[in-house]
């Protein structure tokens, strides 16, 4: 980093101010997580220099044997991990693997059925100014008004309706689990491919902690940040006998060379959540999530289904008197970071919506264990009930840096980027580096705690 701060002052400024903000707060948006050491180390290597357009074996350049061994311990691992038949590691984000299933199951103006944007789905499922509604007809399912669950009879209905080619499960903000097999059913009523788009849960899925679409839907995508902790990137798993039409939606259909960097981390990142330890975290993660819910609820939040089974928690915050725009800025005060969402049925408007939507992996990641959790929850609701007491809020601040000093974030390669910016050393030292992958459960707020790897 010392080349950096010499040659770019600026960017090096930016950077300090942002690793400042991750350690000194509590990172509550539940799409976000931290890397290890290891995989910041592999996106940060060499193999960035490499043009590697095609695929291992079957490259459009010379000198790709290592980034051939990198990519196939990718795939591999992916396939180990998810218990699938082939996997595509070189999409660059979630989006760009949904737009390659997409390209391989569909001709531009198909019928797609997928989870309404509002109720808890994703841009890349149809939204108008996504490629995806552009280019297909997209038709929205979504939620009970009575428990905001997944409407199956609206599901089977709009199938029967309009027989879709592909049918889309999966969701950004929808804090129960999935049952997948009730999707492929209605699927294959109607002659439809199911995609599962997994890429807020997939973790869970790694950790045999949530329901395995494997067995049952055509294609799977995902991202390999969020749950699973590795860089951030997209993946896609199908059955064998699509693994040429995905193969070349991605190359040449969506994307040239291939970031071998990126893919070395997530060949990390499917490497550590091939362990023991991986598992255990994701068990930490859920009941972290259900102890901020009750929390939440305690505090007189209303939250969408009720509760969680998962990893996210979408909260009305109207009851306090707030907007989730409102909830988002106040929170900030704090250092405790989340997003704005809408809720199902929102009457207020996407930029300016009812609720707020909170999840567990980076703060469990940090070590943080059901004792803070319980102190995170009260003080969120403690903030949103003092929204216009600027003492109360920074007393709250003030108790938020106190508790994250005790679990410091992974870093790596940043030692120097600490002593500038704390005037103390690294707070990421050689005994937590060898410890990645030991988790404890035992209550934890007395002492620095090791990140949980």
């Amino acid at each position: 980093m010392n080349w950096l701060a010499q040659q770019d002052p600026e960017v090096w400024s930016a950077i300090l101010q942002e690793a400042a903000r991750q350690r000194d707060g509590l990172e509550l948006i539940a799409s976000e997580n931290y890397a290890s050491p290891a995989v910041m180390q592999a996106c940060g290597s060499l193999l960035t220099n490499k043009y590697a357009e095609g695929y291992p074996g079957r490259r459009y350049y010379g000198g790709c044997e290592y980034v051939d061994q990198v990519e196939e311990l990718a795939r591999q691992r992916a396939q180990k991990l998810f218990g699938a038949e082939h996997a595509n590691v070189q999409p660059h984000s979630g989006s760009d693997a949904n737009l390659a299933v997409y390209l391989a199951a569909l001709e531009p103006g198909d019928v797609v059925l997928a989870l309404d944007l509002a109720h808890g789905g994703h841009l890349s499922h149809g939204m108008k100014l996504h490629a995806s509604g552009r280019w297909f007809r997209f038709i929205s399912y979504g939620v009970r008004p009575e428990d905001h669950r997944i409407d199956f009879d609206q599901v089977a209905r709009l199938a029967r309706e309009y027989k879709p080619r592909l049918i889309v499960a999966g969701a950004s903000a929808y804090p129960r689990e999935i049952p997948h097999a009730r999707f492929a059913e209605i699927a294959h009523q109607v002659g439809a491919k199911l995609l599962v788009d997994m890429a807020h849960y997939a973790g869970l899925v790694a950790a045999g902690l949530h329901d395995n679409p494997v067995s049952v839907a055509d294609y799977i995508s995902s991202t390999t940040h969020k749950t699973l902790r590795g860089p951030r990137g997209g993946l896609i798993l199908c059955r064998q006998e699509y693994a040429r039409l995905i193969d070349r939606s991605v190359f040449p259909g969506l994307q040239g060379g291939p970031l071998m960097h990126i893919i070395a981390g997530k060949a990390v990142c499917f490497g550590e959540a091939l362990l023991p330890s991986f598992r255990t975290y994701i068990q930490q993660v859920l009941n972290n999530a259900k102890i901020l819910a009750e929390e939440l609820l305690s505090g007189g939040l209303r939250l969408v289904t009720g509760g969680t089974d998962n990893h996210l928690i979408l909260a009305d915050v109207t009851p306090l008197g707030l907007s989730g725009a409102q909830a988002e800025k106040v929170l900030a005060q704090c250092a405790i970071t989340v997003n704005k969402n809408m809720i199902p049925f929102d009457p207020r408007k996407p930029a300016d919506p009812s609720g707020i939507r909170l999840g567990t992996p980076a703060v469990t990641t940090r070590g943080m264990g059901p004792e803070e959790i319980r102190r995170i929850g009260r003080w969120i609701v403690q903030a949103l009930r003092s929204a216009d007491d600027p003492e109360r809020l920074a007393h709250i601040h003030r108790e938020v840096l106190e508790l994250c000093q005790h679990f410091p974030v992974p870093v790596d390669g940043l030692s120097e980027l600490w002593a500038v910016r704390s005037g103390g050393p690294s707070p990421m030292g050689s005994d937590q580096q060898s410890n990645f992958h030991k988790v404890s459960n035992a209550p934890r707020s007395s002492s620095p705690q090791t990140p949980a790897w």
